[in-house]
Parts: C-alpha cells; sequence; structure tokens
C-alpha cells in the first residue's frame, strides 16, 4: 500500500494532508491514521486531515486527532488544509469548503490564511474559568507565571474531570504579558500539549474580550509555535464574523509505505 502523503505545520500544530480526492485512503481505518500521526513509528502529527472533493464547494476537510479518531473542529488544520488546497490547484486565493462542524470560508492574503470560524452564540462565565465552543469546546483559565506551569498536568486533569465528563474539552491557560498575552493549550485527542492550537486561540481571543481586558476587536496572541491573530464582531452575548488569521507552511511530502 503506497500513500502520497504531505506534511503541513501553522505555528507548530502539525498535520499530515492526504488529497483523498480520489477515495485511496479509507476513513475508517482508525488504525492507521494513529500509526501514521505517531511521532516514533510514523510520520508524526497532531493529527491527520483529508481533502476530499464536495458536490458544489470547494473541497470537504475530514480531520481526525493523532488518536486516530475523528474529530471535532481544528482550526489550525483548517488554514493548513486551505494551503494544502491552493498547493493543489483546487483553490486560488479564496475559498468556501465544508467541515465538520459546517461550511468556511477562507483566503490568503501576504502569506497567511484567515479563516473564518462559526459564529459563538454565548460565552459561559464561572468563578474560575470561561467556556466556549469555536467549533470543538474549551476552557479558558487565567493562570500566573504561564512559563513554568504544568500544563500536561493540569490540563489532563481538567479535561479529565467531573466538569467535563466522558467527552472532555481542550483546555487554554493564558496570562496577560508585557506585550499581550501568552496562551499554552492541552488538546484532547493528541493528549498532551500542542505549540498550537485555532480553535483554542479563536475561544481566548473571545474570552478576553468578553472580560473587557481589550477593547479593540482584533487580538494577537503569543502561542508556543508562533503568532496567530483574531479578529471579531460582537453581537448581542456572542460574536460573528471570526477570522482566525496566522501562517500555515508545507514542510516536505512523501509516500508512505506499508
Amino acid at each position: 500500500m503506497s500513500i502520497p502523503f504531505y506534511k503541513y505545520q501553522g505555528t507548530g500544530n502539525d498535520f499530515v494532508m492526504i488529497d483523498n480526492r480520489q477515495n485511496i485512503f479509507s476513513k475508517n481505518d482508525t488504525k492507521l491514521v494513529k500509526k501514521l500521526c505517531d511521532r516514533k513509528f510514523g510520520i508524526g502529527a497532531d493529527g491527520l486531515i483529508l481533502l476530499e472533493k464536495h458536490d458544489t464547494l470547494d473541497f470537504t476537510m475530514v480531520y481526525f486527532n493523532a488518536d486516530g479518531n475523528p474529530s471535532s473542529m481544528c482550526g489550525n488544520g483548517g488554514r493548513c488544509i486551505v494551503a494544502f488546497a491552493n498547493e493543489l490547484d483546487v483553490i486560488n486565493n479564496t475559498t468556501t469548503f465544508e467541515a465538520v462542524d459546517g461550511l468556511h470560508e477562507a483566503h490568503i492574503e501576504n502569506g497567511l490564511v484567515h479563516l473564518k470560524m462559526q459564529d459563538v452564540a454565548a460565552i459561559k462565565e464561572f468563578d474560575t474559568h470561561l467556556f466556549l465552543n469555536t467549533g470543538s469546546p474549551h476552557h479558558v483559565q487565567w493562570v500566573s507565571q504561564i512559563e513554568d506551569f504544568d500544563v500536561k498536568s493540569e490540563g489532563a486533569t481538567l479535561r479529565y474531570s467531573e466538569l467535563y465528563g466522558k467527552a472532555g474539552s481542550n483546555i487554554n491557560f493564558v496570562e496577560a504579558t508585557t506585550d499581550g498575552f501568552r496562551l499554552r493549550t492541552y488538546e484532547r485527542g493528541v493528549e498532551d500539549e500542542t505549540l498550537s492550537c485555532g480553535t483554542g486561540a479563536t475561544a481566548v481571543a473571545l474570552a478576553i474580550h468578553k472580560q473587557g481586558k481589550v477593547g479593540q476587536t482584533s487580538v494577537p496572541l503569543q502561542v508556543e509555535g508562533g503568532k496567530l491573530t483574531i479578529s471579531f464582531e460582537p453581537e448581542g452575548e456572542g460574536y460573528k464574523n471570526i477570522f482566525l488569521i496566522g501562517p500555515a507552511q508545507k514542510v516536505f511530502q512523501g509516500v508512505w509505505t506499508d
């Protein structure tokens, strides 16, 4: 079995990308997905993404977590598949495609991918944290000394707590710094800290604005793998016209044989 693949990364969030318009890859083979994402015995990635045909739109995005299971929306993966579709000449610099959470618009401008996220109707505020869904569920919590914070341990504790039940949640820790905000994220499905999480960065930017910590409607965030910017428009208790903006780059390509 030979499977052509590409490797992409968006601020350190990396993905195995497969052009599946000819159905060369089975979406039911979760064991193979997990093997391809394994950093010791496979290609290595935070997730695997299939680009597939769509009847009326440019393409369909099918996303799997590194554990092999289909998952909710991945923002950085969405940016990377836009760059991938551009590489394949499926699109030019603008696109509309379908993902697990619905339709997304995107465009490439000055080397950055601008991905429109789903509207957020409301943000739940608690004494210790905030919670919202930006295509994936996100817990947002303020911490101090984020540089030394044990993201993997504390994130896993919250992810598997009774607070979120069996389904769990992604866990974001954020700190205000002298030059903005710094974010670190524990991702379910990867079950570890990742260098970046697009839906997490989106959630944090909206939470920061919701709490009145910024007045502007474009928020830059420092993640472990670089910088992301989130723009948005407040609407009632929620937000609309939300864009996740950042780089998406091809790292290499090859053929998997097994």
